[in-house]
């Protein structure tokens, strides 16, 4: 096995189109495993540790673009304002060790439906800025995922930055696992509400072969949303919505069975962790008094 260590990202680039097979390596959490379990032996490792671009990001008026490198844990300490649903994801990765090791490239690139930054880089509608010696592009998050570990990438590019809209509602994640930390995970569930363009999205994650959105969870809830004037109003919602949102996320799943639950645990625990997180949003929502403030009980209508 060689080893590729390029200095810049050009470099990277170069040395990606000239061995196509090489595989990216800057965190290690996953190839790692891999490699040591001797599941895996590729011909070439090419590390991105010395790439500095890749540990960049910046907040913008409306969006953050987030290197692929960037670990979990800035995410956790500095972006938990713009992208809270990512923030949340965040903090349920693994031990403190990999946190500071890991970040969504590494999720991207390996495309596990268990990993835990999918469902809220769904939910909020990210963009994966890909580039290679040929050029670069941008791949909606829907666009990203093409198969069980696959993703849309050539075999020349490499993931550079991650592009997502700042949050303007709440969002929320949760995970179902067989204890709190240094799990993988059951299921995975991730919603954000986004009142500027009154639209809701959601993310699945480890519960179908690929991360996926509720489509007709979301729709459901939108026209709900708009049909009732609730947007306007921040009136609760009928618990039968609620239900039904959480039966049609459920429905969203095709899960099979293993050794970390079966099929039917795993859309059981989706409907419930959609449910939740509905409430959850919702009142934080409602909290809220359109101008990014908390109501007082005293102000709240």
């Amino acid at each position: 096995m060689d080893f590729l260590r390029p200095v810049g990202w050009e470099d990277a680039l170069a040395a990606k189109a000239e061995h196509p097979e090489a595989v990216p390596i800057a965190g290690g959490t996953d190839i790692m495993v891999e490699i040591n379990f001797d599941h895996r032996r590729p011909r070439y490792l090419l590390d991105l540790n010395r790439v500095s671009e890749l540990y960049e990001w910046s907040v913008g008026p409306e969006s953050v673009a987030l290197g692929a490198s960037v670990p979990y844990a800035h995410v956790m300490a500095h972006l938990r304002t713009e992208l809270p649903g990512l923030a949340l994801a965040s903090h349920t990765v693994a031990s403190p060790q990999i946190r500071n090791r890991g970040g969504v490239g590494g999720n991207l690139g390996t495309a596990s439906p268990a990993g835990d930054a999918h469902p809220a880089l769904l939910a909020a509608g990210a963009e994966v800025e890909v580039e290679s010696v040929r050029g670069s592009r941008r791949i909606p998050i829907d666009a990203f995922y093409t198969g069980v570990k696959r993703n849309a990438l050539e075999a020349d590019e490499l993931i550079k930055t991650v592009h997502i809209q700042k949050a303007d509602g709440p969002q929320q994640f949760s995970k179902v696992g067989t204890r709190n930390a240094m799990v993988i995970a059951v299921c995975a569930f991730g919603l954000a509400l986004h009142p500027t363009t009154r639209t809701v999205r959601t993310g699945i994650g480890s519960a179908a072969p690929t991360p996926v959105r509720a489509k007709d969870a979301e729709t459901f809830l939108t026209a709900v949303l708009d049909e009732g004037g609730f947007w306007e109003s921040r009136q609760p919602l009928p618990a039968s919505a609620a239900r039904q949102f959480a039966a049609l996320a459920a429905g969203a799943c095709n899960p099979i069975d293993d050794v970390r639950g079966t099929a039917g645990y795993r859309r059981h625990a989706v409907g419930v962790m959609a449910r939740r997180q509905l409430a959850w949003t919702w009142e934080r929502y409602r909290a809220d008094d359109g101008r990014g403030t908390r109501r007082t009980a005293e102000g709240a209508a």
